[in-house]
């Protein structure tokens, strides 16, 4: 059963506590992390064993096997991938960043390139569900920024197979090489490399809480875009708004991970009595009941509020990776909003819209980070170089004001440098 709160009447520690893994998982992929370093292809092969029970002689995708996967997807389902991925483009288009060029002063030049990454690794989880989603949301960003190769990596089923969805997703995308690895060992896979996985510039995509740690011991090596965390949904909903359409929003997040959060923020007792309900009765109909149950018992919570200000506010202190405002005029509110991964407004907007069509991004800063990190896009697979030129007259004119400058610093070669090219034309 879903915890209802009265927000004021209880700790702020009750409210927001969560529950998280009881394992050790940094010490796990730490191990992991060292023996793909130590042994590479031959921990792939033994960590697919053991974990997937899939006993492989190669780790790459075939074209053989993209070939057959798109004969075993539907061709309706290969056209909606289709689309979501045109409305997944067109979104993500508009962030394009373009290379500056500033010569406003004679005998100056400076300005910025925009570069892509040579290579990046795509991490698509396929453990409890197939995600041809994430497919989708971190492939066609990295293509549009001109990423010059896209290596998927993700776990195979005991067969030695990858999920025909994933491969028909990869194929729409435009992906490069699929690799048969899941888990950390993955991630250490692609930071430093084997024999068959190349080593990649950027890790991006979501995955379990030993993929995030991996991903997060390896930074430093590579680049990465987050520290994912479970799912989470916030809903703000008032007292106009459906029980039955709320609880329903709250489950499809719930049913990802035993370790989801799913919040309902409310101004109406009423509601939030109905949503609870509701959740009984729903749950049980789910084919993932069994998680969604232990998500909503463990991380799931109903939180009363005075108002529809006070609701925002609470929001803004989760900074949730999924917002949806369940109330008239969601405008009105956007304003007020600082700290969330992605908005969904008004009433007729499911989370669901964002993870697979609407074409904004659905991987998300989750675990509170909204306050400080975004959505994957297109920037996050460019990096930015800067460039200088000045002529020697226009040297002359700044070179004792940046020695003056170095010297403040006690960087007396830093002055000298920037003067010993004038002290070459007294010479002569």
């Amino acid at each position: 059963m879903i915890s209802i709160y009265k927000y004021g009447e209880v700790s702020h520690d009750q409210i927001f506590a969560r529950v998280e893994p009881a394992v050790n998982v940094e010490q796990i992929a730490a191990d992991i992390i060292a023996d793909v370093r130590a042994r590479g292809d031959e921990a792939l092969y033994y960590y697919c064993e053991k974990f997937d029970h899939a006993k492989l002689t190669s780790l790459e995708v075939t074209p053989a096997e993209i070939e057959e996967a798109l004969t075993l997807v539907e061709p309706e389902f290969l056209e909606i991938l289709r689309e979501a991925a045109a409305n997944i483009r067109a979104f993500h288009e508009k962030q394009v960043r373009n290379s500056f060029i500033i010569n406003e002063k004679d005998g100056i030049v400076i300005g910025q390139k925009i570069i892509p990454m040579e290579r990046a690794g795509l991490y698509v989880p396929g453990g409890t569900a197939a995600y041809p989603s994430t497919v989708l949301m971190d492939s066609i960003p990295a293509k549009i920024a001109g990423c010059g190769e896209l290596v998927i990596t993700t776990p195979p089923n005991a067969e030695g197979k990858v999920n025909p969805v994933i491969l028909a997703a990869a194929y729409v995308a435009g992906v490069d090489r699929i690799f048969k690895v899941g888990g950390a060992q993955a991630i250490a896979a692609l930071a430093y490399g084997t024999a068959s996985v190349p080593k990649v510039d950027k890790i991006v995509g979501p995955g379990n809480a030993f993929v995030a740690e991996a991903k997060k011991q390896v930074y430093g090596t590579v680049s990465i875009d987050m520290i994912a965390g479970p799912s989470e949904i916030l809903v703000v909903a008032d007292g106009k708004s459906n029980a039955r359409v709320v609880a329903a929003d709250l489950l499809s997040q719930a049913e990802h991970d035993k370790l989801a959060s799913a919040v309902l923020v409310t101004d109406s007792e009423a509601l939030a009595d109905a949503v609870s309900a509701e959740l009984e009765r729903q749950i049980p109909l789910l084919p993932r009941a069994e998680i969604a149950r232990a998500s909503i018992d463990n991380n799931g919570k109903i939180i009363v509020a005075d108002d529809l200000m006070r609701a925002i506010e609470i929001a803004n202190e989760i900074a949730p990776e999924h917002l949806e405002l369940c109330v008239d005029n969601p405008f009105d509110y956007l304003d007020a909003i600082r700290h969330a991964g992605s908005i969904f407004m008004g009433r007729n907007c499911p989370e669901a819209l964002g993870d697979y069509f609407a074409g904004p991004n659905h991987t998300l800063p989750t675990s509170g980070t909204a306050r400080f990190s975004s959505p994957l896009s297109v920037d996050d697979f460019v990096k930015k170089t800067q460039y200088t030129y000045y002529t020697r007259d226009a040297l002359a004119k700044v070179a004792e004001k940046v020695a003056y400058f170095a010297e403040k610093e006690g960087l007396g070669a830093h002055a000298r440098s920037a003067t010993a090219r004038l002290e070459e034309d007294r010479d002569q």
